[in-house]
């Protein structure tokens, strides 16, 4: 976990920047995430910062209360303008002190803010990088971001419901790139590539 406030604003940029690029007719290609395509990715991002900015402000319901995986997410037609707007809502949530304190909800898990915050730029981190493998961008996640992204995974690499969560760890080279490493420990393979 993180032991101080991490602004989320450099990734949501990123994530914004990726987005803003994605074509239409990119939406049905495939990810890194056997069951979702690249609207569905975007569908799941865009819940995701949806359900954390509220989790962050610490006003729970409905957004916090969802399970991710009790659908396949997707896009509306104004998810454009939506998401980028979103985006910045979720990261001035997380400028605020308070939201890395006490309990909040996520996914329909209560959990200390601090772990929220935590898996709030995981999910910023290593859904970025589906996305841009999923359509053929380069990616540079925000250096701060992909170091807290990276020892997340690491610390949860031992918990044994882990799986409930990620998929099996993929090995990479010691030598690999942070990033690399960070999704490796997410499940991901490094080298994949759209066929």
């Amino acid at each position: 976990m993180t032991d101080s406030i991490i602004d989320l604003g450099p990734q949501t940029q990123v994530l914004a920047r990726l987005a803003e690029r994605v074509t239409d007719e990119q939406l049905t290609d495939a990810t890194p995430c056997p069951d979702l395509r690249v609207r569905n990715m975007l569908g799941h991002l865009l819940g995701l910062t949806i359900a954390f900015r509220d989790a962050g402000r610490k006003s729970l319901g409905n957004t916090t209360d969802t399970n991710p995986f009790d659908t396949v997410p997707d896009i509306g037609p104004g998810w454009r303008e939506e998401f980028p707007k979103v985006l910045d809502e979720l990261a001035e949530a997380w400028r605020d002190p308070a939201a890395w304190t006490g309990m909040t909800r996520a996914g329909g898990f209560d959990l200390p803010g601090a772990v929220a915050g935590a898996v709030a730029i995981d999910e910023l981190v290593i859904h970025g990088w589906d996305l841009a493998r999923a359509t053929g961008q380069p990616y540079a996640p925000d250096p701060t971001a992909l170091q807290a992204c990276h020892d997340f995974q690491l610390a949860a690499k031992d918990d044994p419901s882990r799986d409930e969560i990620f998929g099996p760890i993929v090995p990479v080279p010691q030598d690999a790139s942070l990033l690399d490493r960070a999704v490796g420990l997410s499940g991901r393979d490094p080298e994949w590539t759209r066929s």
